[in-house]
């Protein structure tokens, strides 16, 4: 406590309630190529329905929609994972000029991609691709849509007054600001019925500093950037001179043209995605500081892809797992070579504890078209990690009939027999395989190590991966600490308890922390260091189980022969 200069009573206090705290190990984290949505960010999904909210449905195109119903697949066992949408160099949005422009995301556009010079014309689709291409906007103030009364508006019975002076403009002595904006699903390529609306905004403004009754802002273009889930705001209209004026006493009247008013944009452009463009997504899940993800998958990218993967992010966070599958030739239609063809892919990948290789492409049921499809189970995999998460601990094995059922499989294109499990498992590939009467189980749960160690089991990898997140979390509380003998037995205070809990939790066998003056030597303390040793004996899952049977004698009792 700081000396007192004077008589008195002062009260502190110290905390020493610090805990070890809880870690995230389920969030899953993919890149998809999609119709819609966002592009180079990050955005949390936590369902199915939610994926098609907000990266629409699936390409119709089954080469380049694997992707997505991983994702998918993952979503089926937990509720969190965090995607990326790819675009490639050639993506554009949609633009009221026809011309197209790349808006990857909110942070693109922030930056100037739309120059606000009327370039791209007053509209550009919210996100790249030829969905924006089926987007129709239309806007219209008292005097109509820029050569008509608004009297015949085409969308006027859309809404319930005719725009004319919004209420904070009039205060200020300005009028005729008051605008309807109405965008609509012209070709039904969104909604799935032509002509359906998307979205309304009624009595927004042209004045750039007019307020809503909320106190908001209600200028048109702020209002369609924050609000509009398909289009950003690109320009004002050319012959719009008062569009974007300040309000007092501004008379803003008509000041448009109707093929300004009444636009079907044009010129999106889905692109083709690269590898580039996928390792580049995935690049966004390297910061372990920044995001939080513990379960990566890569859908049907291939082993450049996903060893960059594994290199890049797996092995420079050292907190997650990347999850991958084999090429699609290898395990559907490539009868009796399958598991030599499998194993075979692992020359192209980094041996990690932090990689996991599964043998399964499962068909499932794509509802958006109604068709049958193959895709690849390494989403499957990881969300059964999840799922183990939830049903019981990191440090518990994913495969097996109590927690490795594959959900959404109609069948496997390839269920290895026992000489092929074992071929695949010496060569450090998980089998997926289809019991009759049990289904579709993951039948192993190593990781890609390739030299013996405990770190060759998924829920050893992730055991220790928890352990060293919660600690290190922990531990960070130490800093700018003194290094003496009370911030060492405090902190071996916070670790110990959870460590027995983790102990009482079946997750290891026994554990010692050492953190003391025998290393926390004199040099370390100099150097402004602090050191703790941690000893773990991670429980191991059980491979192999041996059922003995002996025959015996009439007569015999088995307390003679050992029973």
């Amino acid at each position: 406590m700081a000396f007192q200069l004077s008589p008195g009573v002062q009260v502190t206090e110290k905390d020493l309630t610090a805990v070890v705290p809880a870690v995230g190990t389920s969030i899953g984290g993919t890149v998809i190529e999609s119709a819609w949505g966002p592009a180079n960010e990050i955005t949390t999904i936590s369902s199915e329905n939610e994926l098609v909210a907000r990266f629409g449905k699936p390409l119709a195109d089954a080469t380049l929609n694997k992707k997505w119903f991983s994702a998918a697949s993952f979503l089926a066992y937990t509720n969190t994972l965090k995607v990326v949408r790819a675009v490639g160099s050639a993506s554009l949005n949609a633009t009221s000029d026809g011309a197209g422009v790349l808006v990857a995301n909110e942070d693109t556009y922030n930056a100037g991609a739309t120059t606000g010079s009327n370039a791209d014309g007053v509209w550009t689709a919210k996100y790249a691709g030829a969905l924006g291409n089926s987007l129709k906007v239309s806007f219209a103030d008292s005097t109509g849509d820029g050569t008509s009364a608004y009297a015949s508006w085409a969308y006027k019975s859309e809404f319930d007054y005719t725009p004319g002076t919004t209420t904070n403009v009039a205060a200020a002595g300005g009028s005729g600001d008051e605008l309807h904006i109405i965008v609509i699903d012209e070709d039904g390529a969104i909604s799935g019925t032509a002509g359906t609306v998307l979205e309304r905004f009624a009595g927004v403004s042209k004045a750039s500093d007019a307020k809503d009754s909320l106190g908001r802002s209600n200028f048109y273009k702020d209002v369609i950037n924050t609000r509009s889930q398909y289009i950003w705001w690109a320009s004002h209209p050319a012959a719009g001179t008062t569009f974007g004026s300040e309000k007092t006493g501004t008379a803003f009247g008509a000041g448009h043209i109707q093929a300004e008013a009444v636009v079907s944009l044009s010129g999106g452009v889905n692109g083709t995605i690269s590898d580039g463009n996928l390792i580049s997504g995935y690049s966004l899940f390297a910061n372990d500081e920044l995001v939080d993800v513990n379960l990566i998958f890569v859908g049907d990218a291939n082993a450049t892809v996903g060893d960059t993967v594994i290199d890049t992010v797996a092995e420079v966070r050292k907190d997650c797992m990347v999850f991958v599958s084999p090429a699609q030739a290898s395990a559907v239609d490539n009868t009796g070579n399958e598991a030599d063809d499998i194993v075979a892919e692992m020359a192209s990948y980094t041996r990690s504890s932090y990689a996991v290789m599964d043998s399964g492409w499962k068909y499932m049921y794509n509802r958006y078209a109604d068709v049958y499809m193959w895709i690849p189970c390494n989403g499957d995999v990881a969300g059964l990690c999840a799922k183990t998460d939830d049903v019981a601990d990191p440090w518990w094995s994913p495969a097996g009939y109590n927690r490795g059922a594959i959900k959404n499989a109609v069948k496997l294109a390839y269920s290895p027999n026992k000489t092929d499990r074992d071929t695949l498992y010496k060569g450090g590939v998980n089998p997926i395989v289809g019991f009759p009467g049990s289904g579709i189980v993951l039948f192993g749960d190593k990781t890609m190590l390739e030299k013996p160690s405990a770190f060759d089991r998924i829920n050893v990898r992730r055991l220790f991966i928890t352990l060293e997140k919660a600690i290190a979390t922990a531990a960070k509380f130490q800093l700018f600490e003194f290094n003496d003998a009370f911030t060492r037995s405090q902190f071996k205070a916070i670790v110990d308890p959870f460590l027995r809990d983790v102990q009482g939790r079946r997750g290891i066998y026994a554990f010692k922390v050492v953190c003391d003056e025998t290393n926390n030597t004199s040099q370390v303390i100099d150097s402004n260091g602090f050191v703790a040793d941690i000893f773990i004996q991670p429980a191991r899952s059980i491979n192999f189980i041996q059922l003995n049977f002996i025959a015996t004698r009439t007569g015999i009792s088995f307390d003679e022969i050992g029973g």
